[in-house]
């Protein structure tokens, strides 16, 4: 028992050491009125997102965020974001943390409407510098980041603080995306 255990030690002592030396790759973290990082990705049906090219044509809200409770219930409002300023130029590209497998089923049910792709080994997160999910950056026309909000807001707050930075981006009015969903939203049945 001994030998297992002074065996146990002095394996997690060699992997302690190993990790200690081997310098993990730092990612600075974007801040406001940073160049947006080059990112391409591919979507689920395998054509390629290009951030550089979105952001030639306007600003683009990029979203790094998983199929978890708390960032199901903050997707209407970033839905309702993305409609209501699309046709104003606005795109959204939502990555998602699920493999592809559990994705699709996911894609049916919220009928999703930007532009998505999955990322499970969570690649996308580096590049723009952050472990939180989820993370979202605005990027205007050009490629300069306008604004960055990180953490989950069911509420849907966060949703309508980025949907007012994209109104005056966008130099139109803003469109209350909270009100709006919220008040579509179905009352939750209490359990009997």
């Amino acid at each position: 028992m001994k030998k297992i255990i002074v065996s146990l030690a002095l394996t997690f002592a060699v992997a302690l050491v190993a990790n200690a030396e081997s310098p993990k790759k730092k990612v600075k973290a974007l801040k406001v009125g940073d160049a947006a990082p080059a990112f391409k990705i591919k979507d689920t049906n395998g054509k390629e997102i290009d951030l550089a090219k979105l952001t030639i044509k306007g600003p683009v809200l990029v979203r790094l965020t998983c199929g978890c409770l708390g960032c199901d219930r903050e997707l209407p409002y970033f839905q309702a974001l993305h409609k209501a300023y699309q046709k104003e130029g606005i795109r959204l590209v939502a990555v998602f943390a699920e493999p592809d497998e559990k994705f699709a089923k996911y894609v049916k049910t919220k009928k999703l409407n930007m532009l998505y792709a999955t990322d499970p080994k969570r690649t996308s997160w580096s590049v723009f510098g952050t472990k939180t999910m989820p993370s979202n950056f605005l990027i205007g026309k050009g490629g300069k980041v306008i604004a960055i909000s990180k953490g989950c807001d069911p509420s849907g707050l966060i949703a309508r603080n980025l949907g007012d930075k994209t109104a005056t981006l966008l130099n139109t009015a803003k469109v209350d995306i909270k009100t709006q969903v919220d008040k579509n939203k179905k009352p939750v049945q209490p359990k009997k």
